[in-house]
């Protein structure tokens, strides 16, 4: 009769073959550092069936940046709660990039500093503005009181900013539309849309806050002059062919 023969163990995996099974993390993306954007007909659909979107505070936003979720520099604003791609681009052209003539506009917008420190005023080119509790836009331009020190822990705001200004092609209808609600909303006293494909600045003054609107809506074009906030009581006259491309 055969004695059963006891199982032989494998011995142990190296620890080299250990290391060579361990399973890679996946790679880490922030948000911004991909060009992806969602396909419009998901959100008319998600609207049409009432699919809730989940919307985020001021407050969850700074944390998201400062934990490295949102990649710095991204050109991503915080819209009515919602992580928004800025629009930079001519029209027609591919959103991810920035239009020659917007890039003029902005060079433009950024020679206004030196006057408009006079009035003890300064510009603040493409930064945040915080509109609590939901909204951290980042206009193309704001004129606010003081100088950069008063600003060194907080971005402005609403009771801080003066006059934002959006320049806009292709964000054009955009920035008549959603943007205009969200600084109406805010109550600042001043929104410039410098038309790029019309040439002309639209004037936005007399927000209606409970409405979401301005209350005087008037146009300039080459030839006249638009009337900056540079104060409660001043204003600072500034040539539109000066401001446009």
């Amino acid at each position: 009769m055969k004695t059963a023969t006891p199982p032989v163990e494998s011995p142990p995996p190296s620890a080299g073959k250990m290391k060579a099974r361990a399973v890679r993390a996946p790679e880490f993306h922030a948000i911004g550092t991909e060009k992806l954007r969602v396909d419009p007909q998901t959100l008319h659909e998600a609207a049409a069936l009432s699919a809730p979107l989940v919307s985020i505070t001021v407050e969850q936003y700074h944390r998201m940046l400062a934990a490295g979720l949102i990649h710095e520099g991204a050109p991503i604003e915080l819209i009515k709660g919602m992580l928004v791609r800025k629009n930079r681009a001519a029209r027609g052209a591919d959103s991810m990039t920035i239009g020659e003539s917007h890039a003029t506009v902005i060079g433009k917008l950024l020679e206004l500093h030196a006057l408009l420190k006079t009035h003890q005023v300064h510009i603040r080119i493409q930064q945040p503005v915080t509109l609590p509790s939901d909204g951290e836009p980042e206009p193309d331009a704001a004129i606010v009181p003081g100088t950069l020190a008063n600003y060194a822990d907080h971005h402005p705001g609403p009771g801080e900013i003066l006059c934002v200004i959006e320049a806009a092609d292709s964000s054009l209808e955009n920035d008549r539309t959603v943007k205009q609600s969200v600084y109406a909303s805010a109550g600042i006293p001043q929104y410039l849309i410098i038309n790029i494909p019309d040439k002309q600045i639209e004037v936005h003054e007399q927000p209606l806050p409970s409405q979401g609107r301005y209350g005087q809506v008037a146009i300039v074009k080459p030839g006249q002059n638009v009337a900056l906030l540079a104060g409660p009581d001043k204003r600072l006259e500034v040539p539109v062919a000066e401001l446009l491309p």
